[in-house]
């Protein structure tokens, strides 16, 4: 299989995921009994299931105990991204109970007291997952603090590593992988998933004061912020969004190409996540590139029903 070519505003990207997998991993043991971290894991079930019945539903076809740790994974980097999205507080107060949580999150010996924080310890050392990934996660989520616009796409794709790219590194040492020449894949694969949370999510996060969209392709095809504010459904945003879901479709594609070197009792999990989630674009191209009126989602039917022919396609 032919390797990824690097795109120049993948670079620096590549470059912080290659540092991050070199980086320390937590090697002594949880001090927890067994009931304690039976508990830990079910919290990490429930948030999953109670935020995400998509991640919830691809998880469920990993093994038993990968399955556990995606879900530790996910409660952890849920947490995180809470933290930063709660409207309570000033911006400094949100940064201070980050860090707060940072503290607890990355020591060596986490708190019994904090089950998510058990959970993930005991899967960051079952799995051997780097703990750079999981800091660079905190770091792309403090940006939020602050930073509410991003200039270029190369901005953008930058902060959508640090929260979803590092996620799919971290879940790549989960779900278990060949070789090194995995790391394109889950970055670029990262950056397809928040790209179409973003589209999805336009009027959500405009009404909490942020644009994730690049200032200058929205430029570039006659919008502004005005433009969203107004939520309607134009040419120019047509042409707008066209282009930005043949952008993501491609990246999907891409990065989809990497699963092979995933261990094969992972590759159904991460593939079905992949295209359950790709499939919101088609849900945005249904209803008119309309993400002002209407959040685009995939009911649990059409979800199912995809499922055969994602798991034909990655068994070859």
């Amino acid at each position: 299989m032919s390797l990824l070519q690097s795109q120049p505003w993948e670079v620096q990207l590549l470059m912080a995921a290659r540092e991050a997998f070199d980086s320390q991993r937590l090697l002594e043991s949880i001090q927890a009994d067994s009931t304690m971290l039976d508990a830990a894991y079910k919290i990490c079930d429930e948030i999953t299931y109670d935020h995400s019945r998509t991640f919830h539903m691809a998880s469920s076809l990993l093994p038993t105990e990968k399955r556990k740790a995606a879900r530790a994974l996910y409660a952890f980097c849920r947490i995180t991204d809470d933290i930063i999205d709660d409207p309570v507080g000033t911006a400094d107060e949100r940064y201070e109970r980050l860090m707060e949580w940072q503290s607890k999150v990355m020591a060596q010996c986490p708190p019994e007291s904090d089950l998510v924080c058990l959970a993930w310890a005991d899967s960051q050392i079952k799995f051997n997952i780097p703990r750079g990934y999981a800091q660079q996660l905190i770091d792309g989520c403090a940006r939020d603090v602050n930073q509410t616009r991003y200039q270029t796409f190369e901005d953008l794709a930058e902060y959508s590593y640090g929260v979803a790219s590092t996620v799919g590194l971290m879940a790549m040492h989960i779900v278990g992988f060949a070789n090194r020449d995995a790391i394109p894949y889950a970055v670029r694969l990262g950056v397809a998933l928040q790209l179409t949370n973003i589209l999805r999510d336009v009027a959500e996060d405009y009404r909490n004061g942020r644009i994730y969209l690049a200032q200058d392709e929205l430029a570039a095809y006659g919008l502004s912020e005005h433009d969203i504010e107004r939520g309607i459904v134009t040419d120019n945003w047509r042409k707008f969004m066209a282009f930005q879901i043949e952008r993501n479709r491609k990246l999907y594609d891409e990065s989809i190409a990497g699963i092979v070197m995933l261990d094969s009792d992972g590759r159904f999990a991460i593939a079905a996540a992949a295209e359950l989630y790709k499939a919101i674009l088609d849900d945005i191209e249904a209803h008119d590139y309309d993400v002002f009126s209407r959040r685009a989602h995939i009911p649990t039917m059409g979800k199912l029903s995809r499922l055969p022919a994602i798991w034909w396609r990655s068994r070859n």
